[in-house]
C-alpha cells in the first residue's frame, strides 16, 4: 500500500509539474533552434554534440508560418535552400500540435515545452525531440558580432 502512494504521488507531481502552454508562448517558437538529443519511447535518448544543420522556425501571429533547415556558416550567415514545411500550431483538448505540411506529406508533432531557450516536440512514434535556441557562430572577423 505504501508503494502505490508513492507511485500515485509520482505521478500526480509529474502530471502538475508539464508546462500548460498558452496562446501566447507560442511567439516563442521562431528562431533558431539546435537539435541537442532525441528521447525514444523506451526512455534511451541518442545525443547530438555537433549539428550540421538547424531549424528555423517563423511563425506569425495567427500560428501558421514554416520551418526550413539552415545550415551555420563560419562568418555567422546561413545557407538555406528552397525546400521548407508549411507550419501551422493547432490547440487542441488541452493539448497544442504543430502541423506540418509539404507537397508531399502531412503530419503533427505534439508540442511539450516551449521556452526562450527550450523546445521539445513527440511525434507520432513516441519519439521526443529537444532543441536549444542557437546564437550565431562567427569565428571570422575575430570574433566581431554578426548582424
Amino acid at each position: 500500500m505504501k508503494n502505490a502512494f508513492r507511485i500515485l504521488s509520482l505521478f500526480f507531481l509529474f502530471i502538475s509539474c508539464q508546462q500548460k502552454i498558452k496562446p501566447s508562448d507560442i511567439s516563442q517558437i521562431g528562431g533558431y533552434w539546435e537539435i541537442e538529443k532525441v528521447v525514444f519511447d523506451q526512455g534511451k535518448d541518442k545525443g547530438y554534440a555537433i549539428n550540421q544543420s538547424y531549424d528555423y522556425f517563423q511563425i506569425d501571429k495567427n500560428n501558421v508560418g514554416f520551418r526550413k533547415k539552415v545550415m551555420p556558416q563560419l562568418d555567422g550567415t546561413f545557407m538555406v535552400n528552397d525546400t521548407y514545411e508549411n507550419v501551422k500550431v493547432r490547440f487542441e483538448n488541452e493539448k497544442v500540435f504543430v502541423d506540418y505540411a509539404t507537397s508531399y506529406a502531412k503530419w503533427s508533432e505534439e508540442l511539450i515545452v516551449i521556452s526562450k531557450d527550450k523546445l521539445v516536440l513527440r511525434n507520432a512514434e513516441k519519439k521526443e525531440y529537444h532543441y536549444k535556441k542557437t546564437a550565431l557562430i562567427n569565428i571570422l572577423d575575430h570574433g566581431k558580432k554578426t548582424k
